[in-house]
């Protein structure tokens, strides 16, 4: 039975990628945000993800991780020797006019900072392969995954949410390899071995320097803050206009648009949309400008206290000009990689709920899947008996059964029809066939065999589809009609082309059977779409074949021209045609009657007319609304 969809939400905006490690930079482009997204927190709860389960992902690469901690730590340490070089090079070398040791000092100096850079080099070189395999995998089975999931999972969950989910999600994992983690392990190294560095130097003027930082974070923490709320909305501004461009300019919003004349309204409400995004830039530009000058006169204090400091004799305690300059390099440097340390939570809460939303649809139970021990099924040896045993449907969340118990036998070769009013239950027994879903109960065969006992892949190899609805892919036809059968040849595309009586209009094309065929095929008219699936299903070559009102939406003459080629393709095949068309019905070795989910009437045309149940009440009722033509049954 269906399952039901996970909560849909827009994903937020995935962790910041980190910048050059040495020196202990955050990232983002403020200090970093003061406050988790709401919506993690609800992604959490709903859908809880042990750190277990994410260090499983990691566990095959567990030496690269140690190298790249070693390379970290060792960068960060490297980096911290420049500091006590210079103190060296202002107390000793410059003074002393020791030209060797000046030599020594700024080769080491230009060594530690290109020693710095290789191991930075290195270091993302491998997180960046670690975060790229993990996010490959993912990738890979979340996409397989959701190929094996029931129809009606796609019919509840917005298209664009999956999008997201397997490249924005997944993509902002690479952000968590190569900046949450590495950026934590940078500035933790940096921040302790600042610290002990400074103390190391001179523990008076390290207190000094505790001193003045709680009153620098808490303002940097409050624009941080302010600056987060303001572009929050612009993200929801431009996630609408992002919307709003989708929606206007793809092709079928564009015909929408053109014909309803909307243009001018859409473009006003794009001005709007623009104009508001605008004024919450130049906010987010101008948030918290006066806290920031309190900071830059904060920041600007601490140096000349630590001069102060070092100039007068109660507490410089005999401080060198090198002890100093060394300290104030060293101070100056600790604050950005502590603020960084400090919202680690947040940072830890956003990477966590992007791991919570893939495994989220990892987690969706698979009710469609292949048995562990299928039965063979050989393409050439199918016959095409379909048979309907006491099946029952309910969808997931209905209250009343969609289908209930329907017996139909269907002989190898045999066309049968499915009629009905809108909602008997027609178009989910056609799914059924396909085993685009499973019965809730009875079961449906194919020569004798359960559907649930043969492979998806032998079931869609012995039955072909042909709905209202044809899909086709923004490819080239050849490319359309090889997405049936990949190993065809260019003659047995065009043999098919022509049964499908579609061959001389791609003839006509620019480009013939290379001409691609734009988005969802809007190049081409309804009747040469369903022509170019009926071809594609030839191509096929199923022994059973569903056609689920594939004439509905078409024009008489359109409607003739596919009706040509349907007969050609039901040649042979066991056909089983969701009915629209009194044509269509009339010839039928067998029409079920179907109503509110049960059967009934079965028979041919001739006998159910002349029965004067239901089926003849359907044909009176198209008769009168087309003025007494007995051409189609209304039956949608």
């Amino acid at each position: 039975m269906p399952v039901t969809a996970p909560t849909t939400h827009p994903s937020p905006p995935t962790t910041p990628t980190a910048g050059p490690h040495g020196g202990g930079h955050g990232g983002g482009r403020g200090l970093g945000p003061a406050r988790r997204d709401p919506r993690d927190r609800t992604q959490l709860q709903e859908h809880p993800v042990s750190l277990r389960r994410i260090a499983g992902l990691f566990r095959p690469y567990r030496a690269r991780l140690g190298l790249v901690l070693l390379l970290i730590v060792a960068s960060s340490l490297v980096g911290l020797a420049n500091p006590f070089l210079t103190k060296h090079l202002v107390d000793v070398a410059i003074p002393q006019q020791d030209v060797s040791l000046l030599l020594w000092l700024v080769g080491a100096m230009l060594g530690v900072t290109a020693l710095t850079a290789a191991l930075g080099v290195v270091q993302t070189w491998q997180s960046t392969v670690i975060g790229q395999q993990v996010m490959h995998r993912l990738r890979t089975e979340v996409f397989t995954h959701l190929q094996r999931m029931p129809l009606g999972f796609f019919t509840r969950t917005r298209g664009g949410e999956v999008q997201s989910r397997l490249t924005n999600d997944v993509n902002g994992m690479q952000g968590v390899v190569t900046g949450t983690a590495t950026q934590a392990a940078a500035n933790l190294t940096t921040v302790v071995g600042t610290a002990v560095a400074m103390v190391a130097l001179s523990w008076r003027l390290s207190l000094l320097t505790l001193i003045v930082l709680p009153p620098a974070i808490y303002l940097t923490r409050r624009v941080a803050q302010m600056r987060r709320d303001v572009t929050s909305r612009a993200q929801r501004t431009l996630a609408d206009m992002q919307t709003q461009i989708e929606e206007s300019l793809s092709v079928g919003g564009v015909q929408l648009s053109k014909t309803l004349g909307a243009g001018e309204q859409l473009s006003d409400r794009f001005t709007a949309s623009s104009r508001q995004l605008t004024t919450l830039e130049l906010a987010a530009q101008l948030a918290g400008r006066w806290r920031m000058a309190s900071m830059q006169i904060i920041f600007a204090v601490v140096p000349a206290l630590i001069y102060l400091a070092a100039g007068l004799p109660a507490t410089s305690d005999g401080m060198t000009i090198g002890t100093l300059v060394a300290f104030v390099a060293l101070q100056s440097g600790l604050f950005r990689p502590l603020m960084a340390l400090l919202n680690v939570g947040v940072q830890l809460t956003a990477s966590m709920a992007l791991f919570s939303r893939v495994f989220e649809y990892l987690d969706l139970p698979l009710t469609l899947r292949d048995p562990d021990h299928p039965v063979p099924l050989e393409r050439a040896q199918v016959r095409g008996h379909v048979r309907f045993e006491q099946v029952g449907f309910r969808y997931a969340g209905a209250d009343r059964d969609a289908l209930h118990d329907v017996t139909i036998d269907v002989p190898a070769g045999a066309r049968v029809a499915l009629v009905g009013a809108t909602g008997s239950g027609k178009s989910t027994l056609g799914s059924l066939v396909s085993r685009l879903a499973d019965p809730t109960s009875g079961r449906v065969t194919l020569d004798g065999t359960d559907l649930r006992e043969l492979s998806l892949a032998s079931i869609s190899e012995a039955v072909g589809v042909v709905s209202q609805d044809t899909y086709l892919l923004h490819a080239s036809v050849r490319d359309n009609l090889r997405y049936a059968r990949p190993d065809a040849t260019d003659a047995e595309i065009e043999q098919a082309a022509r049964a499908a009586q579609v061959h001389d209009v791609i003839a006509g094309l620019p480009e013939a059977y290379d001409t691609v065929v734009g988005a969802r095929g809007f190049r081409f008219s309804g009747g040469e779409r369903q022509r170019l699936a009926l071809a594609r299903t030839i191509l096929r070559d199923p022994a059973v074949l569903v056609l689920d009102e594939a004439t509905s939406a078409l024009d008489t003459r359109t409607e003739q021209a596919v009706q040509a080629a349907l007969d050609e393709l039901a040649r042979g095949r066991t056909t089983i045609t969701i009915a629209h068309r009194l044509s269509t019905v009339r010839d039928a070795d067998l029409i079920v009657v179907l109503d509110h989910g049960e059967v009934v009437e079965q028979g041919t045309h001739d006998g159910l007319v002349a029965r004067g149940g239901r089926y003849a009440e359907l044909v009176a009722a198209q008769s009168a609304d087309r003025g007494g033509t007995d051409r189609a049954l209304a039956v949608v």
